[in-house]
């Protein structure tokens, strides 16, 4: 009975020490199931985000959607870059001093900025990247922001020079990744299928369709971002299959139409984005019968902003009146969204002064890539019956879309938003008649031109909110498109996300978004 009773005290005593060591190797880092899977749940450093469609271009020069460039620009920088107050901060440029005469730019380029692919960022990579922009060497400019550019240098290593032909109130705007991402010359003829710039995240791969994975950088400059260490872009159209992901916690950021905001706001965080951009409903106003003033008022006056915000946003949005948001503060002008009233005797009676009494049939061609254009589209044909006008909806790729539609001008009606910018001018010369690549209304309208002409040479403030306003007057009179709604985005994402910023443009920043747990 002892000899027993001392082997049971022996046996319990080393199952206690191997149970001691057992926790202290746990405790200590060690590779048990369980406390690798505490590892992993506290390091969440992945994130697999939804978009609606693929981008139409990676290279950032050659990119118009605003779908792009929500995901490009986290791999990209300017000299400058946007906050999201819509001002500017320093980029690949520490600082900039500007000429008593308002021609010469002196850059300051920041130290030890490097590309994606390992190496350092050049004058002479300054210098390629505003060539291609401008065509110097190809003859074909990829943008017409520089064109008042008389001449570009650099003097040393960290100084990069750019001298005006004329003062040009709205040129630092054009330094950002929007409009002049800085590109490595040694990848000239390889920016859309490898893109490198000096952002936050470097590209994995493309597979269209499917989707954009990017990854950190882990030398970019500014050490503390970013930290995540790989995002995917998932491509869906389908707002219930992108749903139905989220809530499999399939991905962990979306966006959600306003009618289903119920179904995600008890589990999920919600973020609602003043969009600063304009949802129009526009023409080609080179063909009959949109080339007459009569014709655009009277679908004005037909058509219901009301109905749209109501049945399409469930009221998150706010009336527009011309193709600025009140997102522009002071640069906007207030009361022209009430410019034509829902009055459908009156848009009967300007068909017939325009020669169609009877009204006619036409056509508006809309992108698949977001369902919200094919219901606005639904509205319109609707409203539109009650003076006669009789629309067929046609519903094409987004591919499709921006190739026939926006480049190819070979539309009559469409829906589209116009996404926002940080400047007044950039937001408002889609509609000068000689800026071919983005007027695809085929606006024309010399006073409007004047005045963006105009603008760009004064560098009063109060002047330039003047001649940006009577802008929008005339953009309102002549009908150029039906203003609806500057609509928010309500965004659903993990509840322990934290750092979402918001731009008044299109842009998905991922730097400072990180798990909290």
């Amino acid at each position: 009975m002892k000899k027993n009773r001392r082997w049971l005290m022996f046996f319990s005593m080393m199952v206690v020490c191997v149970l001691i060591i057992s926790a202290c190797s746990s405790d200590n880092g060690g590779n048990t199931d369980d406390a690798s899977g505490e590892d992993v749940k506290d390091e969440r450093k992945e994130i697999k985000v939804r978009i609606n469609s693929d981008p139409d271009f990676l290279d950032p020069h050659l990119a118009t959607a605003s779908i792009s460039f929500q995901m490009i620009l986290n791999m990209f920088e300017g000299l400058l870059s946007p906050n999201t107050d819509g001002s500017l901060k320093p980029a690949i440029a520490e600082s900039f001093e500007l000429s008593d005469d308002g021609l010469t730019y002196t850059f300051n380029i920041r130290d030890n900025v490097t590309f994606h692919n390992g190496e350092p960022v050049t004058v002479e990579d300054i210098q390629y990247t505003f060539d291609r922009l401008m065509g110097t060497t190809s003859g074909e400019p990829l943008s017409s922001n520089f064109d008042k550019v008389a001449s570009l240098g650099a003097p040393d290593d960290d100084t990069f020079v750019i001298t005006l032909t004329e003062p040009n109130s709205n040129f630092l705007y054009s330094l950002t990744a929007l409009e002049a991402a800085i590109v490595p010359e040694s990848n000239d003829d390889k920016h859309n299928e490898n893109p490198i710039g000096t952002g936050p995240f470097k590209f994995v791969s493309y597979s269209p369709g499917v989707d954009l994975v990017l990854e950190k950088n882990e030398e970019y400059w500014n050490e503390e971002l970013p930290h995540l260490n790989k995002v995917t872009f998932a491509f869906q159209s389908d707002d219930q299959s992108a749903l139905m992901a989220l809530q499999a916690d399939e991905y962990d950021l979306t966006s959600v139409p306003a009618h289903r905001i119920s179904e995600v706001e008890n589990d999920f965080k919600l973020e609602y984005q003043q969009n600063n951009s304009s949802l129009i409903i526009t023409f080609n106003e080179e063909n009959k019968p949109f080339d007459d003033v009569k014709v655009r008022q009277a679908v004005n006056h037909a058509l219901s902003k009301s109905d749209i915000i109501d049945s399409v946003y469930s009221g998150y949005a706010t009336e527009l009146g011309s193709n600025m948001s009140p997102a522009m503060d002071k640069f906007y002008l207030d009361g022209l969204q009430t410019t034509y009233a829902n009055d459908i005797e009156k848009g009967k009676e300007l068909l017939a002064e325009a020669g169609y009494p009877d009204g006619f049939k036409t056509k508006i061609t809309v992108s698949s890539h977001n369902v919200m254009y094919t219901n606005v589209a639904q509205v319109a044909v609707e409203n539109l019956k009650q003076i006669g006008i009789d629309v067929e909806i046609e519903v094409v790729e987004w591919g499709i879309w921006l190739d026939r539609v926006y480049k190819g001008r070979d539309y009559e009606m469409t829906a589209i938003d116009l996404t926002g910018r940080p400047s007044a001018y950039d937001i408002l010369n889609d509609y000068i008649s000689t800026n071919d690549a983005e007027n695809f209304f085929k606006f024309k309208n010399e006073e409007f031109d004047k005045i963006m002409s105009d603008v760009l040479l004064e560098a009063d403030v109060d002047k330039q909110v003047e001649l940006y306003q009577r802008a929008q007057e005339i953009l309102a009179e002549e009908a150029a498109a039906v203003y609806i709604a500057d609509y928010q985005v309500v965004w659903a994402m993990d509840s322990a996300l934290e750092g979402f910023n918001m731009y008044p443009f299109f842009f998905l920043d991922m730097s400072e978004l990180r798990f909290t747990e």
